[in-house]
């Protein structure tokens, strides 16, 4: 097995590629170790002295170091070693009883709009920098977006969603008014820090 990597624009970000399918589907993040509880490969990848986060694509894993002091270096080998004896294993890399249930379908016409543009056009671009954007509401023409993986720290991540993610909404969807990144609790908890 041989793994290859592929910086990405937040220099705290490494998109390693396996040169195998890591999810069949969809994408996964995880921003510690507890949240990795339905992944055999994000908790054995939490085990490396200085991974903050983990995040799984169809055929990446982008790894976030926890400081930006730590050199990639320190944390490389570790990361490689990991990647392969998880493969040989012949674990799941998702247990699949705890995969992620899919969207409904009950969207209005605009709002399918947006989805099928994030699916489409937006996200693969994303992923190839080792990160991923999720739908997370539209409201009164502000599309709420959660950015992933290397995004969620990137120092150009807001230049991305107004200048990339906003204009292309809007010269597709005319109701779009503006775009805004929304996170979670723990991730409001982090910056605040």
């Amino acid at each position: 097995m041989f793994v290859q990597t592929q910086d990405t624009p937040n220099p705290n970000s490494i998109k390693f590629l396996p040169g195998r399918t890591v999810l069949e589907s969809g994408t996964m993040n995880f921003d510690s170790a507890r949240e990795a509880y339905c992944s055999p490969l994000a908790r054995q990848l939490f085990r490396v002295d200085g991974v903050k986060s983990v995040f799984l694509g169809s055929n990446f894993i982008t790894i976030t170091r926890s400081d930006a002091n730590l050199e990639w270096k320190l944390i490389k080998p570790d990361v490689f070693a990991a990647i392969m004896d998880f493969f040989t294993s012949g674990l799941p890399v998702v247990n699949e009883d705890s995969k992620p249930n899919a969207d409904t379908d009950d969207d209005d016409e605009v709002v399918s709009m947006i989805k099928e543009l994030l699916d489409t056009r937006i996200r693969p671009t994303v992923q190839e920098d080792g990160g991923d954007v999720l739908y997370r509401g539209f409201d009164d023409g502000v599309v709420k977006l959660k950015l992933q993986g290397s995004c969620t720290s990137c120092p150009s991540s807001i230049v991305t969603l107004k200048s990339g993610i906003q204009n292309m909404l809007q010269f597709y969807i005319p109701e779009v008014e503006s775009v805004e990144q929304v996170k979670d609790e723990e991730e409001e908890m982090d910056a605040k820090v």
